[in-house]
């Protein structure tokens, strides 16, 4: 349970710890009408009830393994312990160990192979009935293990004799964190015990990424398991510790577990702003019960996915130089101007990226009539048209120009090729900043080519005079098929003196091709909106291999994994290798995971920054950045 007096039914309250006896605790053979664990299904007459497990009372005499009733090596899909109390026959007789008994209690026998098996644990009877009722796996093992630390760590001998390849501990919760509200949910990224002992719970993301898509509010963080229950300035220091949630139980469960991926998952139902003893606590026990009786379906995923894997590492995956130079004009930005900052756009394709610099001072802005007049303004790396230079000029805006030297390329090649009398015939997707921008560079004589299918709609004024031209953010089969169409179409068309499609577009798609060779799934991290990102999920699919963009680690379903050995794992150009690191992480938690880098070789291109900039960074007061000189001969 937790630090909160909410209806369990154990006929204990908070504050009474019963000494527990120290005997060896055995799983029962379950009662199909246990209440623990509500079952629809008719009582077997034929079937004695087996009462739930207690451990005997003081002088009492332990049974011997030839008092174990051959009830107890039928198969069980729920367990129950409940607390110390006076033992019967019955129940004393269920507690024997016998490997008869431990075999019945991991489902199998005569060295059958085993499946995947979950024990979900729970403090109070109220707890289980809600675990039980939330749609677990029929196999699932369900422990009670009682209210309190000491209770718990008896059960947690329980659980490791159910040989368990997944361990979960669910229930009612008290609040520490502000923003930890009743209702919500926690689920722990480590679990913390009194006396210092910490348990990380890697997978944690992952399960709270799916209670998230049901539309649960959840937090990721520190719990901590207590002696007993915490009030006042007992919760303030708790929550000066960084925990977020605390319990009285998920430590001795989770120090009990081992190595097997363990969960701990808590429904919020008393804070410090709402404590125990409020009229409304039984409400909010209600509430957070219901809560857990939708926990199965996420819980079962998660169980799922458990198991053995490789992570392939595509390499080079994440940041290339233009990003890293884009980042580093807005840090040396506000580091120079202070706060804030303007930025046209995103300065990259990635919400982390931006929340980060957001964070810090800069004000993204998709206009400049957003911008107040005079201000310090700095254009994304994607580049902008030289209107964009206009109305900076009107506005008398100091400009730092963080467009990436790859793109600007493209556009002195659409300026030279234009000046020259050809049609440009641009070879990108409507709509984003570059392709606009590029677009923008001489209206009227480029023209946007999207698939090969437009191609034979074209009209040019000369055909004769006709140059390509690439978005180089764009896949390379995908822009060699159209390439193949124009010079069908247009055999006198001539494309650029060098690739547009910038290295790191291709180094990345090159990388996640060789991963998916070997991979049963893909997951590629990286903004919706960023292009390259995108194109390495549709690399990966054209090559036969399930892939998936995902923002961050909570974006991973959990039953994409379920029976995956091998994931590769890439980046696009604009995500942070952070993310990456996390997911592999995450990854890890779910069982023993061999992590290899699957390499087409590594990057050393960086870009100085803009000169301008590392001039200013000498001056108090920097002057206004000008535009690059073709593009103000053209504006």
């Amino acid at each position: 349970m937790n630090t909160s007096a909410s209806p369990g039914g154990d006929g204990t309250v908070a504050g009474e710890h019963p000494t527990p006896v120290a005997v060896p605790a055995v799983i029962p053979a379950q009662d199909t009408l246990s209440p623990s664990v509500p079952s629809r299904a008719p009582a077997d007459p034929s079937r004695a009830p087996v009462l739930p497990f207690r451990t005997p009372a003081a002088g009492a005499r332990r049974p011997t393994a030839a008092a174990a009733p051959t009830a107890a090596t039928s198969t069980t899909t729920t367990q129950a312990v409940t607390n110390p109390a006076a033992t019967t026959p019955a129940a004393t007789s269920a507690s024997a160990t016998t490997p008869a008994a431990a075999s019945a209690v991991a489902g199998t026998s005569g060295g059958a192979s085993r499946t995947g098996r979950l024990v979900v644990a729970t403090a109070l009877r109220f707890e289980a009935m809600a675990a039980g009722r939330s749609g677990l796996p029929s196999d699932t093992i369900m422990i009670r293990t009682g209210m309190g630390p000491d209770r718990a760590r008896q059960a947690a001998r329980v659980v490791r004799e159910a040989r368990p390849d997944a361990v979960a501990i669910v229930g009612l919760s008290g609040g520490l964190a502000p923003g930890v509200k009743p209702g919500h949910i926690v689920v722990a990224q480590e679990v913390r015990s009194s006396d210092g002992t910490v348990t990380p719970c890697a997978s944690a993301p992952l399960l709270a990424g799916d209670l998230r898509r049901l539309g649960f509010t959840v937090h990721v963080g520190p719990i901590i398991t207590v002696p007993r229950v915490a009030h006042g300035s007992e919760r303030t220091r708790l929550a000066a510790t960084g925990a977020i949630a605390v319990d009285m139980e998920s430590a001795p469960i989770a120090e009990g577990s081992g190595d097997v991926p363990f969960a701990a998952v808590r429904v919020i139902v008393d804070t410090m702003d709402e404590p125990l003893g409020r009229l409304d606590l039984v409400r909010r026990g209600v509430r957070g019960l219901l809560t857990m009786s939708r926990l199965g379906t996420p819980l079962a995923a998660w169980a799922a996915a458990v198991g053995r894997r490789t992570v392939l590492l595509a390499e080079p995956r994440a940041f290339c130089a233009g990003v890293e130079r884009a980042i580093e004009v807005v840090e040396r930005a506000l580091d120079l101007h202070g706060a804030p900052v303007y930025v046209r756009k995103q300065i990259v394709h990635n919400s982390h990226v931006v929340a980060d610099l957001a964070a810090r001072g800069a004000v993204f802005v998709e206009e400049l009539d957003e911008v107040p007049a005079g201000a310090t303004v700095v254009f994304s790396a994607h580049g902008v048209a030289p209107a964009v230079w206009d109305q900076a000029d009107g506005r008398e805006l100091s400009v730092i120009d963080a467009t990436c030297p790859l793109v600007e390329k493209v556009h002195a090649e659409a300026r030279r090729f234009t000046a020259r009398g050809d049609t440009v015939l641009l070879i990108g997707h409507a709509g984003h900043e570059e392709v606009d921008g590029t677009l923008g560079e001489s209206p009227g004589r480029i023209q946007l080519v999207q698939s090969p299918a437009e191609v034979a709609d074209l009209e040019v004024p000369d055909p004769e005079r006709v140059t390509y031209l690439m978005q180089t953010t764009l896949a390379l089969d995908e822009a060699s098929e159209i390439v193949d169409a124009l010079r069908e179409r247009f055999p006198a068309i001539v494309g650029p003196g060098s690739a547009d499609i910038c290295y790191a577009t291709s180094n990345r798609q090159n990388a996640v091709r060789k991963v998916a060779q070997e991979a049963q799934l893909v997951l590629v991290v990286g903004s919706a909106n960023s292009a390259n990102s995108v194109r390495l999920v549709e690399v990966s699919n054209r090559d036969g291999v399930s892939s998936h963009l995902v923002e961050n680690v909570g974006d991973v379903r959990l039953s994409w994994l379920a029976g995956v050995e091998t994931v590769g794992i890439s980046a696009g150009a604009s995500a942070p290798p952070a993310l990456v690191e996390e997911l592999t992480a995450a990854l890890s938690g779910l069982g023993p995971t061999d992590v290899t880098v699957r390499s087409v070789g590594q990057e050393s291109i960086s870009f100085h920054l803009p000169k301008e900039l590392r001039r200013a960074a000498g001056n108090s007061s920097p002057a206004p950045l000008s535009r690059p000189a073709a593009s103000r001969a053209t504006s």
